[in-house]
């Protein structure tokens, strides 16, 4: 584990000299590449010299207690060996934790999709729940949401809703959402007081950057239309609506939300390459990861990852176990407890398994 702080330690040192070399400074695409793997292992570094300092303070003190001392000053340096023993143990397992290979999509910006399944009208109403929740949590950490497609059933349900959060690490905390949403309820509609039970299922994408997939135009066909509402009445008589569709996978999308193609389009482009990196993605994962399952799910879309039931205020995420009995909150966008336990779930799976290996 050393060596290998110690090889991050030396490769930051050598990024130091690039990013100083006037070559390097005058193009704009190495300069941002080194910075951005700078970025990346300086909190790793700098742990590490945290960790280099509390050992050389460690022997400094333990040499101390080897000359003749009073007793008051002997407590103290005991006080002090404790103290920093109780240091280098929590450095040693943040950087542990800080040394788990990174998912590459971390950074990037999420694309959301959310479409009401089995319940019918409730299933939709809860995708309107469920939206609203995340524009909450995207909201409180200053994230932007962006709606790219959406088919509402009016009163605030959606039988689908596309958008898109951007925000620094906004899919590596939204990903964790990817699966089948329950939720149990008594309709407004149900006069008999009984309790009903829908699903929604949330897909979370990173948006693929051009240089992550590149898509020909050869392979997409460009579909324009008129643009409708709920109902199915016109919204503009213009053929504003655009439809994508990838060839070679078959992926389609649409987008009509804005009253120009060509905003449409560009809109329709980030789903198109969001959708089919991620089959490349899976694709390239089932080659080698067909049967492994991760500690907070596979994040197949069909399973159920969360139950929200609204008569006893609670919420439960069935991949952890954890419930918390603050319902009304957590559709305020109060996400964080979860997150914040799934990503421990996450850090502590993937540390059991580099240390099998």
């Amino acid at each position: 584990m050393f060596d290998r702080l110690q090889a991050v330690e030396d490769r930051f040192e050598r990024l130091n000299e690039l990013l100083s070399d006037p070559e390097i400074i005058n193009d704009s695409k190495k300069l941002r590449e080194y910075s951005k793997e700078q970025s990346d292992i300086q909190e790793t570094v700098q742990a590490y010299r945290e960790y280099k300092s509390a050992k050389e303070q460690l022997a400094e003190a333990k040499a101390m207690l080897e000359e003749k001392l009073d007793a008051e000053m002997k407590e103290m340096v005991k006080e002090e060996i404790s103290e920093l023993n109780d240091q280098l143990e929590e450095l040693e397992a943040r950087l542990k934790i800080l040394l788990i290979p990174k998912d590459p999509n971390d950074d990037k910006n999420v694309i959301i999709e959310i479409r009401g399944a089995a319940g019918g009208d409730e299933a939709a109403l809860f995708a309107g729940d469920l939206y609203r929740m995340y524009s909450r949590y995207a909201d409180a950490q200053g994230w932007k949401v962006d709606v790219i497609e959406s088919h509402s059933t009016g009163v605030g349900g959606y039988k689908e809703i596309i958008f898109m959060v951007n925000g620094n690490g906004a899919y590596s905390k939204l990903k964790y959402e990817n699966g089948a949403h329950r939720v149990q309820r008594v309709p407004e509609t149900e006069s008999g007081g009984r309790i009903h039970t829908s699903t929604a299922t949330v897909a979370c994408l990173p948006e693929a950057e051009e240089v992550d997939i590149e898509l020909h135009d050869k392979d997409i066909r460009f579909d324009t239309y008129a643009s409708s509402g709920a109902g199915g009445q016109s919204v503009n008589t213009t053929m504003s609506a655009v439809r994508l569709t990838h060839i070679p996978t078959g992926i389609v999308v649409t987008s009509q939300d804005e009253r120009s193609q060509h905003k449409n389009k560009d809109k329709a482009m980030k789903v198109l390459r969001a959708r089919v990196y991620d089959k490349f993605q899976q694709e390239a994962r089932a080659e080698y990861d067909e049967v492994r399952k991760s500690a907070v799910g596979t994040g197949d879309r069909s399973e159920r990852i969360r139950t929200y039931n609204f008569p006893q205020n609670r919420v439960t995420d069935h991949r952890i176990g954890l419930t918390i009995q603050k319902l009304d909150q957590i559709l305020q966008g109060k996400l964080d407890e979860f997150i914040d336990a799934l990503i421990m779930e996450d850090q502590s799976s993937r540390l059991e398994n580099a240390s099998n290996e």
